[in-house]
């Protein structure tokens, strides 16, 4: 279904009639990234798929203080309000986490439980956000010379996804496809609007979710278990789960072990 906010269509997929999960994609991706769980979730959940702003089959807009990662919760709460949910899970990969955990911050009455897969809280300092900025500008002016083609070729081959050529030919060929599919003012505005050096630094409000969290890592993506490593220690209610031989996305490298826990965790009694 699509639903417009103040001019902007965003696109999402509604799947079973459960207790509310709320399903948020990583940079390049779209909502059709969770459907190999769509079948195992949608027993107990009732799962919104969402295409964030400037990707998959949402709208792509010129303005570029429509990606401001507060502005898009803000569309996130309007979506939620019109489907009628006062509260529902969330779960959010890489980009989608820093979505999901800026939403739970702003909008915590909203939020039952939280599950961050590969996320970080942002940069602490404003000189790491600045250089940050910077780097993404660059890639920002790669991708407007270049186009898609040259930036997916690019992409996949950054040390992020490194472990995602030991999957099948076929699942490889998918996943371009799929990133073939954004557009360059999308995927530019986000880099810019929504990257790691735009967004605010959670850091210090991690103390003040009183959600029940679970943060996810695979063992091989060093980075974002030090990232973990740190968030646990600064918040309450939450648990860390390392899941060994995987990269950055575990959903993709290791779905049946990824869906599973999830599953345990949204579903414990204290669950809804």
């Amino acid at each position: 279904m699509n639903y417009a906010i103040d001019g902007i269509n965003y696109h999402m997929d509604i799947v079973g009639d459960g207790f509310p999960l709320v399903l948020l994609h990583g940079f390049t991706g779209d909502s059709t990234t969770w459907k190999p769980f769509f079948s195992q979730w949608s027993k107990e959940y009732k799962l919104i798929a969402i295409d964030i702003i400037g990707h998959g089959k949402s709208d792509s807009p010129n303005d570029l203080n429509r990606y401001d990662m507060i502005s898009v919760t803000n569309d996130i709460k309007q979506i939620l309000e019109h489907l009628e949910i006062d509260k529902a899970h969330f779960l959010g990969y890489s980009m989608g986490g820093r979505l999901a955990l800026s939403f739970a911050i702003e909008y915590p009455e909203f939020i039952h439980k939280l599950v961050l897969e590969s996320s970080s809280p942002g940069l602490v300092t404003d000189k790491e956000r600045e250089n940050r900025r910077i780097q993404d500008n660059k890639l920002n002016g790669f991708i407007r010379e270049n186009g898609i083609h040259s930036f997916v070729e690019y992409w996949e081959d950054i040390p992020l996804f490194s472990t995602q050529k030991n999957l099948p030919i076929h699942r490889q060929r998918e996943i371009k496809e799929q990133r073939l599919q954004n557009s360059v003012t999308g995927l530019c505005n986000s880099l810019i609007g929504m990257g790691t050096g735009a967004q605010p630094s959670w850091w210090q409000h991690l103390s003040r979710i009183e959600t029940n969290t679970l943060l996810l890592t695979g063992t091989l993506d060093q980075k974002f278990c030090l990232i973990a490593e740190k968030m646990k220690k600064e918040m309450n209610h939450v648990g860390w789960v390392k899941i060994e031989e995987c990269g950055h996305a575990i959903h993709v490298e290791q779905p049946e072990k990824f869906g599973i826990i999830v599953n345990r965790f949204l579903s414990r009694l204290n669950g809804q």
